[in-house]
């Protein structure tokens, strides 16, 4: 295995860099010396923030995009017969996987958090590379998402601790050896990939492993294939929930006009601080929990992490307010499974609004076929569902499946759903029908906050 330390001054050619994870992981090879290029599909914000950095960015991957790099690191998204791969192995230019390249960084910090689950781990690491920072032990961190107070989704701090979402997908947190492991819920997903549930239960099992035997796991106590996982697992487990039989659990919780929380934080049952978060949800309990938690165990003071935490104003793309058009407040959220869509949903009706909007954009093919069913009620609680054609991300069409057949079961179980494929017909239904106090929730992981960029530029914007 190529060990990265070995291509300083050598040139590191990436494909997919405009990603938010491939492309936060140039600075720290940046900072190691190496010399970057890339590769990306499209242009996008990531894109230009690269070249202004002075990374080349070719657009479109083409074989002679590799020729005369030294290594090429790609993601798990990313095929052997992609033609830039196919052409690195043509001529014999090493090839390193993204997590492996994200490991072999962490390599040499004396903490390693990595953060797990099928959701909440961008908010939650984002929270934690947040309160460390505040609390002045200056973290290395990388997130998979851009968090205004981090300056992006990467931070370059000192080798004492570094956090990072753990990403499950192909297994590729196994590539990690935290030393606090953070698993939020194990709830299922990517099903082009696990058989089904229970095999995807056991790669956490195997994220566990990879912790060193004074490890320590941090996970939602109330989740039971979570539990089942740290009771096997032989660390030593530190649990969060609603429950104060936890180690860490919220009193006298309570929220805003707007669904924002506040809550103490009691610790081992006696209080430990006050949290007044600014982002909303019962979710974003557990998560703060799931942070204050961490952070106790790598050493920071409870009233700092829990001052950090009142100040910590989201993560772009989760449940971030883009403005304001015709008095009706747009929002966008990266859910992309039925479960998360719901919990955004859940989110949205706790603001004050005369109707909640829910757009859905269904991300690739196999986890529409895999949670059919349950896409067909996620959304039940708004007044009225948007679907768009399904985005394909790394998959081919099978021809089989379309956003019409989610409409037709949608409307079968009560929901007002209409399908409105392209953006532009989103956009024309959208304005045709909506009223001032409206609020619409665009939800996904593809392109669909681009919706609401090109809402904004044709029509009146402004924030609140």
């Amino acid at each position: 295995m190529a060990d990265i330390r070995d291509y300083r001054g050598k040139r590191v050619h990436m494909i997919g860099i405009g990603g938010s994870s491939m492309s936060g992981l140039t600075d720290f090879l940046l900072d190691e010396g190496c010399m970057m290029t890339g590769s990306d599909k499209a242009e996008s914000h990531y894109v230009e923030a690269l070249r202004e950095k002075g990374i080349r960015v070719s657009i479109g991957q083409k074989a002679e995009n590799v020729r005369g790099a030294d290594l090429v690191v790609f993601s798990a998204a990313i095929h052997p017969d992609n033609p830039e791969r196919a052409e690195a192995a043509r001529l014999g230019i090493p090839e390193m996987e993204r997590s492996v390249l994200l490991g072999e960084l962490m390599r040499g910090y004396r903490q390693r958090i990595c953060v797990s689950g099928t959701h909440g781990k961008t908010t939650t690491s984002g929270m934690i590379g947040q309160a460390l920072t505040d609390c002045g032990l200056n973290p290395s961190v990388h997130i998979g998402g851009q968090l205004d107070t981090l300056g992006g989704g990467t931070r370059l701090g000192a080798r004492d601790a570094f956090v990072a979402e753990a990403c499950e997908y192909h297994s590729s947190f196994l590539e990690l050896s935290p030393t606090i492991a953070v698993v939020l819920n194990i709830d299922g997903d990517h099903y082009d990939y696990y058989k089904d549930l229970d095999d995807y239960e056991l790669a956490f099992r195997d994220f566990l492993d990879r912790m060193p035997p004074d490890g320590i796991a941090v996970g939602y106590g109330e989740d039971a294939r979570v539990m089942r996982r740290f009771l096997r697992c032989g660390k030593r487990c530190v649990t969060y929930g609603w429950s104060r039989n936890n180690d860490f659990a919220p009193d006298g919780l309570t929220f805003d006009d707007f669904g924002c929380p506040s809550f103490d934080v009691l610790e081992r049952g006696v209080r430990a601080a006050h949290v007044a978060l600014r982002i909303s949800g019962d979710f974003s309990v557990l998560n703060a929990l799931a942070a204050f938690a961490a952070c106790r165990e790598a050493g920071a003071k409870a009233e700092n992490i829990a001052a950090s935490l009142s100040r910590f104003a989201g993560v772009h793309r989760r449940f971030e307010l883009t403005g304001v058009i015709d008095g009706v407040r747009m929002y966008h959220d990266y859910g992309h499974n039925p479960a998360e869509m719901r919990a955004a949903i859940s989110v949205a009706k706790k603001q004050k609004a005369a109707r909640v909007w829910a757009v859905m954009q269904p991300h690739t093919f196999s986890r529409v076929r895999n949670f059919f069913d349950e896409y067909l009620t996620c959304t039940e609680a708004a007044d009225i569902t948007l679907v768009t054609d399904i985005c394909a991300a790394r998959e081919q069409d099978p021809g089989d499946l379309h956003s019409g057949m989610l409409v037709d079961g949608m409307k079968a179980h009560g929901v007002n759903a209409v399908w409105t494929p392209s953006f532009d017909d989103t956009e024309k239904y959208l304005r045709a029908h909506w009223h001032k106090g409206d609020l619409v929730l665009t939800m996904g992981c593809g392109d669909i906050n681009l919706l609401n960029e090109q809402m904004a530029r044709h029509g009146d914007t402004r924030p609140e």
